[in-house]
């Protein structure tokens, strides 16, 4: 038996467990460690058995738990290499300095070099010392007007558009949970990105975690390398796509066959153009590296959908721009004549609860 549970879905966070007798597997953390931890007990899945925790990309609502959900629970975390770089950067501080303050800093080793009677030694691009060693030191004028402070921020390779599309990556301080408390020896208390074990993938080409099949495949989305999963165990195959700007030749031929699929029903195109995000926000999520539209996968289910699967997942539903009721009338109408007990059911996950189990 394959169980599948959507522990949430949207815009402020996605996670899903597919888990079999032996393998249970987390696919993305974008939830809380806390809130993952708290639905999977809900839903009678044991987070302590943990085998693996597979993200799709690195955009905060996909990754916001990852850290200390892999760290508290030991879990190997399988990714990308440019997934896992681009996670890196976002969680990583970095210090910068400006104009001003390295200037000052280098009149400062200019005023200690004079006084030490070594300028030049240790600097080959300070040249030879001048003859007058009394020469007044250069300052600058915005310096002593007021105290340089230097300009500290954190690296944000990811860039925010909107915190409903999930993608405003907030500052490292974020991620912490107040439940982890980690010693101030340790490597990740040290290091935010430290993760205790991490497999890379390639999309396309297949791996096995315990008796499920992973095969990622790649997605058109505006990340640096996004993935799909096709699940595979005891002849049922899981088919999750989400996060989709469209439905790409390869993606359209990983979904033919699955037994269950979850599959991307972000936005109502008139609600998104008529709705309170910025024009260039509206620009991303309409792109063909943006999110996916009710009419755009009403399209395909009425066209190139086999019609295979026992159950259709409508996930990544915006709170803003879509109503479930809308995703739900335009996924059934593009399936009519198609629906039943045994196929086609229609479910739609939530942001806020979790899925009741699917057993397949």
């Amino acid at each position: 038996m394959v169980r599948v549970t959507v522990l949430g879905s949207g815009s402020k966070g996605n996670c899903t467990v597919v888990s079999t007798s032996r393998t249970r597997i987390v696919l993305d953390a974008g939830l809380s460690c806390r809130e993952i931890v708290k639905r999977m007990r809900f839903s009678g899945e044991d987070p302590e058995k943990l085998d693996a925790v597979l993200i799709t990309h690195e955009h905060q609502d996909h990754v916001q738990g990852l850290s200390v959900l892999a760290r508290r629970w030991n879990v190997p975390v399988y990714a990308t290499q440019a997934t896992l770089a681009a996670w890196r950067a976002w969680v990583t501080p970095r210090t910068t300095m400006g104009l001003n303050a390295w200037l000052e800093l280098r009149r400062q080793q200019y005023a200690e070099s004079l006084k030490a009677g070594v300028y030049g030694e240790n600097d080959l691009a300070a040249g030879p010392a001048p003859d007058d060693v009394s020469l007044e030191i250069p300052s600058l004028a915005a310096a002593e007007q007021a105290p340089i402070q230097p300009d500290v921020r954190h690296s944000d390779t990811i860039v925010a558009e909107h915190a409903d599309q999930g993608h405003s990556n907030k500052e490292v301080g974020a991620l912490s949970e107040p439940e982890e408390v980690l010693p101030s020896n340790s490597a990740a208390s040290a290091d935010p990105a430290y993760l205790p074990c991490v497999e890379h993938f390639r999309a396309g080409i297949s791996l096995d975690i315990g008796d499920i099949h992973v095969t990622p495949f790649t997605i058109p989305h505006d990340a640096a390398d996004p993935v799909g999963f096709v699940l595979q165990a005891e002849g049922v195959r899981v088919v999750v796509a989400t996060d989709l700007g469209y439905l790409a030749p390869n993606v359209r031929m990983h979904l033919r066959g699955a037994d269950l699929l979850i599959i991307e029903s972000n936005h109502d195109v008139e609600m998104l153009r008529d709705g309170p995000y910025p024009w260039i926000v509206k620009q991303r999520v309409l792109s063909r590296v943006g999110h996916l539209s009710n009419d755009a996968l009403g399209e395909y289910l009425s066209s190139e959908y086999d019609g295979a699967a026992r159950y259709v997942i409508l996930a990544h539903i915006s709170e803003s721009n879509n109503l479930p009721a809308l995703a739900r009338s335009s996924a059934e109408r593009a399936l009519e004549g198609r629906m039943g007990v045994l196929r086609n059911n229609v479910l739609l996950a939530s942001q806020h609860e979790p899925l009741k189990p699917i057993d397949l």
